[in-house]
């Protein structure tokens, strides 16, 4: 444990990615290979379900430390994160436990699920009591579910692959679903990552999907496009769809279907479990799973919002009207494998062809072709893509038709992009401040924006929530804004401050939909900051009606 603990000190101390690789490298050379396999699982993002209740924590911590609960939250306010308030306030003990993560995590903390509350306060002091200052806030944070630390995933990936003189990309492949919450690591699975290569691994992967190819951000004007990208000819263009991407994988009589966070998410998906028996074995496919109702009409889109979607997300049971009102298609866009044989390193275009041949030699239901856009140059295109919203569409794809499929978001292997329509927008007031994590743990950073629940001039008016937003801010309009907030705060809940409505900022969103779970009845998608409307004072902000007239 304390060795892990070392090592997230050392990645959290610098923000030079050489120096975070270098410390990876250490840690993997030395480690057991069982604690290793745990520390790639956390520090790819792996996040078991949280343990212990923070209230319970809270709770034991205040009576371990001797202090009020006031003083509980003052600290806490201070420090921003909860596990390392409570590794601060405990009494130290610096005699370090020997016993590794692996242990750590299989023998001490995961049996601490579904305890009763009586057995877990008697379990964690002792365990507690055993742990130096840093072991014992990683080992919070482990319990709580917060562990994060500054690292991607293709870091790790290059630590891995540097230590096993292994390709990169091999180690990338290895890795998909090995975050899974369903994927319990072990020393065996550890050593399968930085294992030679083997002339019969790819027929050994059983369900495991391939890696995602991510598509970077277009954000220049359409006038520079002849230069950035030459004519439209050289690239396959389609629809930017709003659903989940996934993988669905047919090998051995079984379809498999992965998700774009790597969670295998087959049984949510029952419409598309039909492909396992018409599809033939060793076929990978991408897309996107929608919402799609075929009887629409001409005048509506038969793809339907993401929030209809996200309701099937959200159940522990997928009920007969739930399907029969959500009914999913994959609409397929690539081709990775075909009988078997591994197609990434196929041009675009020679998928997109045994693509179209596979759709049409089988015609199912639940599977449909993305469609390819035309046009004879960019500008034309740009018309096209102003039909988006009405089509239920987030703007286009543009993929170079020689492109292979990468690993992640990288340009060695061809260009993707992302062409998406401007974000909904509107002026909100920020009327609820909370403080940030990590660099931020000592700022508001965390807000709540409103607007007026009627027009200019209605008499007894008021500000109504509708989204929090945390980013879209520079460091200094940050600072600035805090300042504000400390100054007008009239109010606390927790941690959470009532302030002096006096800030707007214009609020930007993918999506919007009709929700009964938020006061407004409304629901947005991904909002964050465009801007602060220095030039517009609080009574000129938009109202709900702006929010409805979006809807429509």
């Amino acid at each position: 444990m304390k060795a892990f603990a070392d090592l997230y000190l050392r990645l959290d101390a610098t923000t030079s990615s050489n120096a975070k690789l270098e410390a990876l490298r250490d840690y993997f050379a030395s480690a057991p290979a069982e604690d290793a396999a745990w520390a790639v699982y956390f520090l790819a993002g792996g996040r078991p379900r949280q343990l212990v209740p923070t209230r319970l924590l809270r709770e034991l911590a205040i009576g371990l430390a001797g202090l009020p609960d006031w003083l509980f939250e003052e600290s806490y306010q201070a420090v921003g994160d909860l596990a390392e308030t409570i590794s601060l306030l405990l009494p130290e003990h610096p005699q370090a436990s020997g016993e590794g993560l692996a242990h750590w995590v299989e023998v001490h903390l995961l049996p601490l699920r579904g305890l009763p509350a009586e057995q877990i306060q008697e379990r964690l002091p002792a365990l507690w009591a055993q742990l130096d200052r840093p072991s014992l806030m990683l080992c919070l944070k482990l319990v709580t579910g917060s562990f994060r630390v500054g690292v991607s995933k293709l870091l790790v990936t290059r630590a891995l692959a540097q230590l096993a003189g292994l390709d990169a990309k091999r180690v990338a492949q290895r890795l998909v679903g090995y975050t899974d919450i369903s994927h319990r690591p072990s020393a065996a699975s550890y050593l399968k990552l930085v294992a030679a290569e083997s002339a019969d691994e790819h027929s050994q992967r059983g369900g495991q999907p391939y890696p995602f190819f991510l598509a970077h951000a277009l954000q220049a004007s359409t006038e520079q496009f002849d230069t950035l990208l030459g004519p439209p000819s050289d690239w396959q263009i389609e629809w930017k769809w709003d659903g989940i991407r996934a993988q669905v994988v047919k090998r051995d009589g079984q379809v498999w279907i992965w998700s774009r966070g790597e969670e295998l998410v087959t049984e949510r998906f029952p419409e598309l479990h039909a492909l396992a028996q018409a599809l033939p074995d060793g076929v990978v496919l991408d897309g996107e799973i929608l919402v799609w109702k075929v009887g629409s009409g001409a005048q509506v889109p038969a793809v339907q919002p993401f929030a209809l979607l996200q309701q099937r997300l959200g159940r522990k049971t997928l009920g007969k009207k739930l399907l029969a009102d959500a009914p999913v298609v994959l609409q397929a866009y690539d081709l990775l494998e075909w009988q078997g044989e591994d197609w990434r390193n196929r041009a675009q275009h020679e998928r997109r062809a045994q693509l179209e041949r596979l759709v049409e030699a089988y015609p199912l239901a639940p599977l449909l072709l993305s469609p390819l856009l035309t046009g004879p140059d960019w500008a034309d295109l740009a018309r096209q893509r102003e039909q988006s919203r009405s089509l239920g569409v987030e703007g286009l794809m543009l993929k170079q038709r020689d492109a292979l499929y990468g690993v992640g978001r990288t340009k060695d292997m061809g260009l993707w992009w992302k062409w998406k329509i401007d974000p909904f927008s509107v002026d909100a007031v920020l009327i609820y401040a909370q403080r940030g994590h990590g660099r931020r743990a000592s700022l508001y950073s965390d807000y709540t924006f409103a607007v007026w629940d009627a027009p200019p001039g209605t008499p007894g008016r008021s500000l109504v929530p509708f989204a929090k937003a945390y980013s879209g801010l520079s460091d200094e309009e940050m600072r600035k804004v805090d300042a504000i907030i400390r100054k007008t705060t009239v109010d606390t809940f927790g941690p959470v401050r009532s302030v002096t409505p006096t800030l707007v900022f214009e609020l930007g969103f993918e999506g919007i939909a009709l929700s009964k779970r938020h006061k407004s009845g409304i629901a947005v998608r991904f909002p964050r900051m465009l801007r602060w409307r220095l030039d517009k004072p609080v009574d000129q902000a938009d109202d709900l009606a702006t929010l409805q007239a979006l809807l429509a």
